[in-house]
C-alpha cells in the first residue's frame, strides 16, 4: 500500500489549490498552472464561466479540442443518429494482475515521485519509467487517471507505459484514435482489472488539486464508489446554493432550481417537434424542454405540492426524476433536511456524479441511493418517479394543463435549440468498457426496476411501433403505454404507473447487467 496517500490529500487541500481554480483539461498545462498558482497564493484562475461552458461545448468534453454537445433530438436528426454506426472492438484477454492487496514497493515510489512532481509544478518522466518497470497491470489505473489530464507528448509515454504493463498493442483498437486515455480506461473497464490497495489516495492525488469540492467524496473510507470507473467530465463542481441564478464561479454546469413557467401556449417559443421531459404528479404536469435540459442538467423544484429533483445526463440520454421530501413536507426519510442534487463535474461509466449539496453526499444517478457521506450512513434512497420524452406537441395535447420552463428559464437568458450539437453521432465519448451487445449502445430503452429488484428494459422505436399497430407491449408483468408520443409504464393487473424513464441502452444495461430485455416477436 503506498504509504503517503493521506498526506497527498492533506497537501492538496492546503497549498496553493486550496481556493480552487479551472485547469486547462491536459496534465501539462495543470502543471504548469501549478506552477504559477504558487507564486501568487489564493489566486484563482478561470478559463470560462459555467455558462460560457456549456454553450461552447465543454461540458463532459474529453478535450478541449473536441466539440461537445448533447444527445442529438431524434425528432430532429432521426433514429439512425441514435446509433452506433461502428462495429464492436473486442477486447484482448486480461492480462495477469496480482492481488489487491500484495504490496508492490517499487510501483508506489514511483506514484509518489509522480505525484510530488505535479504538486510541485513538473511532470516527472523518470518516474512514470519507474512505473513502468515495476510490470504492475494494477497501476494501469492511474495511467488512465494521467492520461485524463494529459498533452501529446505526455500522452505517448504514459500510453507506452500502458502497453509495456499489459502487453496490448492499443493501436489495435479504434478508439486509440480518437484519444488514448478512451482506450486504455475502456480496456480495464473491460477486463475488470483490480485496483492496487492505495489507489484511491493516489486517484484523490491528481483530483482534488483541481477541485478542492470533490474532497468529501474521497475522504469517506465507507463509500460504495468504485473509483475506477470515475473520471472527469471536463467541468467542475456545481456548489452554488439552493436558487443561485449566478454563473459558476469556476466553470460547472448549473443546475436551475425553482424555475419560472408558462402554461402550454406561452411555451410557443419552442418548436412542436422538438423533445420535452415530461413529469405528472399529484394532477400537476411541467415540461422541461431537451434543449434546456442540455444546459443545466439538473433541477430542483416543487410539483404537485412534493419537492423533485430531475437530473438529466446528455452522455446517457437519460432523465429521471427523484422526490426529495415526504408528504408532510419534511425530508426524505434518513435525511436532516431535504436534499438539494447537484451536479459534481465527475462521471462514473459515462454517468454524471450527482451530489447532496447539503451532506456532500454522492447518489447514484441512476438508482436514487446514495453511496457516501451522511446520507449513505442513514440508508437514504430517493423514490423515483416516471419521466416521459416527447414531442412538446403530443405532451401538450395529452396535458392541456401542463406548464412549461419559461423561455429565459428565469436567468434572462437565451437557449439555443441546438446548443451542444451532434456529440454522440459516433458512439459514446467516455469509457463504458464492454458493452452489452444485445442492442446497439446508443439506442434508446424504456427501463424500470421492480420492488424486488428485477430490471425490465423495452427498446422505444420497437415498442412504440408495436402500441401504434395496435399490440400489445408486454414483459415481467409490466406493460408499456402512450403519454403523448412517450411511453409510460404500468402493473399488467392492475394497471398502476410505475416509475420508468429512457436512457441509452449502454448506460440502462451497465448499471442492470442482469435486466431482462423484452424484443418484438
Amino acid at each position: 500500500m503506498s504509504t503517503s496517500g493521506a498526506s497527498r490529500v492533506s497537501r492538496s487541500l492546503s497549498g496553493p489549490f486550496a481556493g480552487g481554480f479551472l485547469p486547462l483539461p491536459t496534465l501539462a498545462h495543470v502543471i504548469r498552472r501549478s506552477a504559477a498558482l504558487a507564486l501568487v497564493s489564493g489566486l484563482a484562475v478561470v478559463a470560462c464561466s459555467s455558462d460560457d461552458a456549456a454553450d461552447s461545448g465543454a461540458a463532459n468534453n474529453p478535450s478541449s479540442a473536441e466539440s461537445a454537445g448533447a444527445t442529438v433530438d431524434p425528432a430532429v436528426a432521426g433514429d439512425a443518429a441514435l446509433r452506433d454506426p461502428r462495429p464492436r472492438f473486442r477486447y484482448p484477454e486480461a492480462p495477469p494482475a496480482p492481488p489487491a492487496d500484495q504490496p508492490n514497493p517499487e510501483a508506489d515510489e514511483a506514484i509518489d515521485r509522480i505525484v510530488d512532481g505535479i504538486t510541485r509544478g513538473f511532470f516527472d518522466a523518470g518516474g512514470v519509467t519507474l512505473l513502468r518497470e515495476s510490470g504492475d497491470v494494477r497501476h494501469g489505473w492511474f495511467i488512465s487517471d494521467m492520461l485524463r489530464f494529459s498533452g501529446f507528448d505526455d500522452a505517448q509515454l504514459l500510453a507506452d507505459t500502458f502497453e509495456d504493463l499489459t502487453g496490448v498493442d492499443l493501436a489495435d483498437d479504434p478508439d486509440s484514435e480518437r484519444r488514448p486515455w478512451l482506450s486504455v480506461t475502456n480496456h480495464l473497464m473491460a477486463w475488470d482489472t483490480v485496483a492496487y490497495d492505495g489507489y484511491v489516495d493516489d486517484k484523490a492525488g491528481l483530483f482534488v488539486p483541481l477541485e478542492g469540492g470533490w474532497a468529501p467524496f474521497f475522504a469517506d473510507d465507507d463509500a460504495e464508489i468504485d473509483w475506477r470507473l470515475v473520471s472527469w467530465g471536463g467541468v467542475f463542481i456545481d456548489d452554488r446554493p439552493l436558487g443561485a441564478t449566478e454563473r459558476c464561479a469556476g466553470g460547472c454546469i448549473p443546475a436551475l432550481d425553482d424555475f419560472p413557467t408558462t402554461d402550454a401556449s406561452g411555451g410557443d417559443w419552442y418548436p412542436d417537434e422538438r423533445t420535452v421531459f415530461g413529469i405528472e404528479w399529484n394532477g400537476q404536469s411541467v415540461a422541461i424542454p431537451l434543449n434546456v435540459a442540455e444546459i443545466h442538467e439538473m433541477f430542483n423544484f416543487t410539483l404537485g405540492g412534493r419537492r423533485l429533483a430531475v437530473p438529466y445526463c446528455t452522455l446517457c440520454g437519460s432523465a429521471q426524476a427523484y422526490l426529495t421530501d415526504q408528504p408532510d413536507g419534511s425530508p426524505v426519510e434518513g435525511a436532516a433536511e431535504v436534499p438539494v442534487l447537484r451536479t459534481s463535474g465527475l462521471l462514473t461509466q459515462s454517468n454524471k456524479v450527482m451530489y447532496d449539496l447539503v451532506t456532500s453526499s454522492v447518489f447514484d444517478t441512476f438508482t436514487g441511493r446514495a453511496v457516501s457521506g451522511p446520507l449513505l450512513d442513514a440508508g437514504v434512497e430517493l423514490e423515483e418517479i416516471t419521466v416521459v420524452r416527447s414531442t412538446w406537441a403530443e405532451w401538450k395535447a395529452s396535458h392541456p394543463d401542463t406548464r412549461i420552463v419559461a423561455e429565459d428559464g428565469g436567468l434572462g437568458r437565451s437557449y439555443p435549440l441546438d446548443p451542444l450539437g451532434g456529440r454522440d453521432l459516433d458512439g459514446p465519448i467516455f469509457p463504458i468498457g464492454e458493452a452489452d451487445e444485445r442492442l446497439d449502445v446508443q439506442e434508446l430503452i424504456v427501463g424500470i426496476v421492480l420492488d424486488d429488484g428485477t430490471a425490465l428494459a423495452f427498446p422505444s422505436e420497437a415498442a412504440s411501433a408495436v402500441l401504434l399497430a395496435g399490440g400489445a407491449v408486454e414483459l415481467g408483468g409490466v406493460e408499456l403505454t402512450e403519454s403523448g408520443d412517450g411511453l409510460v409504464a404500468t402493473v399488467t393487473s392492475t394497471g398502476e404507473t410505475i416509475a420508468a424513464h429512457e436512457a441509452f441502452w449502454f448506460a440502462w444495461s451497465q448499471f442492470h447487467p442482469d435486466t431482462e430485455l423484452w424484443l418484438p416477436t
